[in-house]
């Protein structure tokens, strides 16, 4: 029988591998290559072709489905065989936004964001029903487990006022700020089922520099989703082949992102000196390191190399699992096996 903490452990990796196709689907510009939720353009698995979306006489449509007519999305009302021309009492305009474009790989690339998001969702929910035996002796994870759940319901909520707000910035913002949030919960989850004795000793001083430098990290990431959002503006100014030209005359927002990234390699090198020096044995700190390392030079690429193919996507899944590593070297840095007593 597979044991719980490899569930959690399973649905921590299908959450991360939404957050990798989330960033690919913003690399791509695919966020509306969907433009209605739940379904795809009325469709559970959406078309290849525009002409599955045209208007034509004698073709069956299903009830929700929808095609494009005069640049606008049209929804079938109910189940019907289109006579020889269009009428409008079989139609009614789709009202949540106006954008109405399709593009068969934006459309697939979302398509595939959102069946990740289900499996990641089944998974949660697996993990839930699982956790009901720890309700007598350790009832925490199981809450957890089911807020869990929640929180998962709640993001695709979060994912649809993102389609419908036609790509907000502060809903993605949020969208990206759930999604670490269910990260945090389900490391906290594997954690505490956790029996191996890592024998690392407690510092108080660590633990707040831990928890600063965590701190840092969910700020960075909000700075750079809205400087992402600067960038997605600049490509629709001056278009997709203009690299060069996508950070020119960028915003504060900009200079103070890049500049921050000081601070957290600041912080998470004091972090490492401290533990390293009194051989704490929080050994993620390597982890974080070299996460960081990696991070700081993809966002230099971006800069100084006109986004090289795929360091968009790279810096913001960089981001994600560096926020976890350090969640749980907070979580070690609270609840270690033995104590050491440093001033």
């Amino acid at each position: 029988m597979v044991s719980f903490r490899k569930i959690a452990k399973t649905a921590l990796i299908l959450v991360y591998l939404v957050i990798v196709a989330g960033a690919v689907v913003r690399m791509t510009g695919s966020g509306m290559g969907c433009p209605d939720w739940p379904k795809c353009f009325g469709y559970y698995i959406p078309p290849t072709e525009a002409s599955v979306l045209e208007w034509r006489p004698n073709k069956k449509f299903e009830k929700g489905q929808v095609i494009i007519l005069n640049e606008t999305l049209q929804v079938a009302k109910e189940d019907i065989i289109t006579s020889l021309k269009f009428s409008n009492e079989n139609w009614e305009q789709y009202t949540k936004h106006d954008y109405a474009i399709f593009n068969p790989w934006h459309t697939w690339i979302e398509y595939i964001n959102r069946l990740l998001g289900a499996l990641a969702g089944l998974a949660t929910l697996i993990l839930a029903f699982v956790s009901i035996k720890y309700w007598k002796n350790k009832r925490q994870i199981t809450i957890l487990s089911w807020l869990v759940v929640l929180g998962m319901g709640f993001q695709a909520w979060l994912g649809a006022t993102v389609v419908y707000s036609v790509l907000e910035p502060v809903k993605i913002t949020t969208h990206m700020l759930m999604a670490l949030l269910i990260v945090a919960l389900l490391l906290y989850i594997i954690f505490r089922v956790n029996k191996e004795d890592k024998r690392i000793s407690f510092d108080k001083n660590t633990l707040v520099l831990a928890v600063v430098a965590l701190i840092f990290t969910l700020v960075q990431v909000v700075l750079g989703t809205q400087v992402r959002q600067f960038v997605d503006d600049q490509i629709d100014l001056v278009g997709e082949n203009a690299k060069n030209l996508w950070l020119q005359d960028p915003t504060f927002k900009f200079y103070f992102h890049r500049s921050f990234s000081i601070a957290i390699l600041l912080i998470n090198s004091l972090l490492a000196y401290r533990i390293i020096t009194l051989k704490l044995g929080h050994i993620k700190i390597f982890w974080v390191l070299f996460i960081l390392t990696v991070e700081i030079f993809s966002g230099i690429a971006m800069y100084y190399l006109d986004f090289p193919f795929a360091s968009q996507p790279l810096h913001l899944v960089l981001a994600s699992i560096l926020f976890g590593v350090q969640f749980y070297l907070v979580l070690d840095a609270l609840k270690p096996k033995n104590s050491l007593k440093t001033s």
